[in-house]
């Protein structure tokens, strides 16, 4: 059993031992402290970066974001201050610090000002999904800052480096933040800022950890005094780093966590025969969780209601609030625009199934309960609608063509390019072209 146990061991200590290719320790500083120092080439390295990562963002091409992050330099002061920690370093993590500084003023001021000048300012999906971290982005950011100093240590350099740059992405939310400063939304730029912040000191965190582990050095003063003074410096700025980023952490996590299980409780619970969830929000507050659900279609009764609410503890939601708005009230404030999107959506996709809606020319067409409700969304002031397939005849030659009609009834004439688009909508609906009689 003790042979066992030490084969074992010694392949567990061959296969994961990072001393093999290690370089000498004054060659990881040298190489680190390279990096750091923000001026000349690598300042305007990093504003070219930042010139061409905000038109990727602004294009909403991954590609080119891609390639702005393999430009920029910006992990070199990141991993100066967690290896300044590492080895008791304080000049190091001081000039780390003034220097990611000075890196960050200049990254949000280039980028501020190509959004300002850019004639596109709506924001696309890559720029979206810079304006809030979720636990993924802290995970990744830990695990890129490890690989990066487990290759910073190495005698030949490898392309770790530039796939920790990329993976960690620590420029995307600079630029984000531009983007939000320059067109005064700044819900977007504190997101981003937030998310740039948790990167930068997961990845200072997973160097400092790395250097331990791999036994640098500590730096040693001749005078007891200095060396003390040094390290409560060095404590001071270990837990100043760490206890923000704990706490930021377990707020992540269990913000993901509430949504996931939110998601889970939506997509399994709310299955209705003649209601469906059109609109769906989840508000996450450290005292105060709500899930916020639109239906339309048959209204559920207040047992349903009370059911729906006895099973969130079910998906660990206990004290979650529950609010559900049926039907159209003029006191509720509803995103028509997100409604039309929602139920198009749908539309689209009950096209692609088997329940597709087909209208047979030869056959009246069905107009079922569905349709009405969602056209009660789209047009609150319609009061009656119905399809039907009729024979008309030509008064010139006397040729039958069989024709799909629909008829509406508003309680208030609507406008023509309304009407217009109603009967578009129809097209689509039934996949088949209509003619629309509106009353």
């Amino acid at each position: 059993m003790g042979e066992i146990t030490k084969a074992v061991k010694h392949f567990i200590e061959h296969r994961f031992s990072l001393l093999e290719d290690k370089a000498e320790e004054p060659v990881i500083i040298d190489a680190i402290k390279k990096n750091v120092d923000f001026k000349g080439a690598n300042l305007w390295a990093l504003i070219f970066a930042i010139f061409i990562a905000s038109i990727g963002l602004n294009v909403n091409s991954t590609a080119v974001i891609i390639g702005a992050m393999l430009i920029s330099p910006i992990m070199g002061p990141v991993m100066g201050i967690g290896l300044g920690i590492g080895i008791n370093d304080l000049e190091l993590v001081k000039k780390g610090g003034k220097n990611l500084l000075v890196a960050t003023l200049f990254s949000i001021l280039t980028s501020t000002i190509y959004f300002y000048i850019t004639p596109l300012h709506e924001a696309q999906s890559e720029l979206l999904a810079r304006t809030s971290p979720s636990i993924w982005d802290v995970f990744i950011a830990f695990f890129g800052g490890l690989a990066g100093m487990v290759a910073a240590s190495r005698n030949q350099r490898s392309n770790v480096i530039p796939g920790v740059a990329i993976a960690t992405a620590l420029m995307p939310p600079l630029c984000t933040t531009g983007f939000g400063l320059a067109t005064g939304n700044w819900m977007y730029a504190l997101g981003a800022l937030y998310l740039y912040f948790i990167n930068s000191v997961f990845i200072a965190i997973a160097t400092f950890l790395m250097a331990r582990y791999i036994k640098m050095h500590r730096k040693h003063f001749e005078d007891p005094g200095i060396e003390k003074k040094v390290t409560r410096y060095m404590v001071i700025v270990v837990l100043i780093t760490i206890i923000p980023s704990v706490v930021m952490a377990y707020r992540i996590v269990d913000k993901s966590i509430f949504e996931t299980n939110a998601r889970k409780f939506v997509d399994e619970r709310f299955h209705f025969q003649n209601t469906q969830v059109v609109s769906k929000s989840y508000k996450y507050g450290q005292n105060n969780k709500e899930i916020d659900l639109l239906l339309i279609g048959n209204e559920l009764s207040r047992q349903e209601l009370d059911s729906l609410r006895l099973h969130l503890n079910d998906y660990k939601l206990q004290g979650v609030k529950l609010n559900i708005r049926q039907g159209l009230n003029a006191k509720q404030e509803i995103d028509f625009s997100q409604i039309k999107a929602s139920i198009l959506e749908d539309v689209f996709s009950r096209q692609q199934s088997t329940d597709t809606i087909k209208v047979n020319p030869a056959a009246p067409a069905v107009a079922d309960s569905n349709v009405l409700a969602e056209l009660k969304v789209l047009y609150p002031a319609i009061r009656s609608f119905g399809i039907n397939s009729m024979v008309l005849y030509t008064s010139s030659n006397g040729k039958a063509d069989t024709l799909n009609v629909a008829l509406a009834d508003f309680r208030s004439a609507i406008r023509p390019a309304d009407r217009a688009k109603l009967e578009e909508w129809l097209r689509v609906r039934y996949k088949t072209n209509i003619r629309l009689v509106v009353q």
